[in-house]
């Protein structure tokens, strides 16, 4: 399978779900960077990623959200940024084995903001370029920034993971503001986002996590209205509930892909899960979407 623009704008794809909190949910202490899962639980990744594939999913991301150097620092890590990106990608390209499905290159925020002078771009540039370097050596097929509020910082990431790599380049950022949620916390519009995405050569552009599926239409309609890339849709489970100290998220599988056709009617062209979303969830969203090909 390889990343073919048009094939994907004249179609359905199903991606697959989160990965910290299904990690998670399968012993993963939760006071671990789920990163780091990567070299000490190599076997909870493959696990999750097969599970994701037996489910349907065509996209398997790499568990590396988080995994840049900031990051790593801030949580002590010891391990490198280069290790724990390219063996994220290899056991996402070891778990696909022969199926036909492409490994997406997770990349987070730096987690400084530009807007306020936390990092120059000369010192986040390095950031992306480190590890979208690891996720290529490790076979990632594409690269996806998730997650991002600040239009500036996507807007670099990608210009440098395009010019490390040379792979393509999913922009999905995270609209949880305004009276509909069509803005990032930044105050950036989802369409303005699209828009200026696509003039930077983004090969598909979208949205993830944010405030759950039940509030994703209007910024998928909005994103839709402002770009003909494909449009990669990724939403939360519905909000987290606080159990003992954990976020808890509630939404059933079922509960959740109510709340597809809608989405898939707007103009999604890639449907997947965020936080809080498992196998269950995308087995679901799968079988939905095999049943409108009909």
């Amino acid at each position: 399978m390889t990343f073919d623009r048009e094939a994907l704008k004249a179609g359905v794809t199903v991606a697959d779900g989160g990965w910290s909190t299904s990690l998670q949910m399968r012993g993963l202490p939760t006071d671990v960077m789920p990163e780091t899962a990567n070299l000490a639980h190599p076997e909870l990744i493959l696990e999750l990623g097969r599970a994701y594939l037996d489910a349907g999913a065509r996209f398997i991301t790499t568990n590396t959200f988080s995994a840049n150097r900031f990051n790593l620092e801030r949580r002590q890590v010891e391990a490198s940024v280069e290790e724990i990106n390219r063996r994220g990608a290899e056991l996402a390209r070891e778990a696909i084995g022969n199926r036909e499905a492409l490994v997406a290159g997770s990349i987070g925020p730096s987690g400084k903001i530009l807007a306020v002078s936390e990092a120059t771009p000369e010192q986040l540039s390095p950031i992306f370029e480190e590890q979208a370097k690891a996720l290529a050596a490790g076979g990632a097929d594409v690269i996806v920034l998730e997650t991002f509020s600040e239009t500036a910082e996507i807007l670099l990431a990608l210009k440098v993971v395009k010019d490390a790599t040379g792979l393509p380049v999913i922009a999905s950022m995270s609209f949880d503001s305004g009276p509909q949620r069509t803005r990032t916390m930044m105050g950036a519009r989802a369409e303005d986002c699209a828009a200026a995405l696509e003039d930077a050569e983004a090969d598909a552009v979208g949205c993830n996590c944010g405030g759950g599926i039940n509030t994703f239409l209007p910024a998928v309609v909005a994103l839709r209205g402002a770009t003909s890339l494909p449009l990669w849709v990724k939403p939360n489970a519905g909000m987290p509930e606080l159990e003992d100290g954990q976020a808890v998220y509630k939404q059933t599988p079922e509960e959740f892909a109510a709340q597809v056709p809608t989405i898939l009617d707007a103009g999604t062209n890639i449907i997947g899960g965020c936080c809080g979303t498992g196998p269950e969830h995308i087995q679901r969203v799968a079988k939905l979407v095999e049943r409108r090909k009909k």
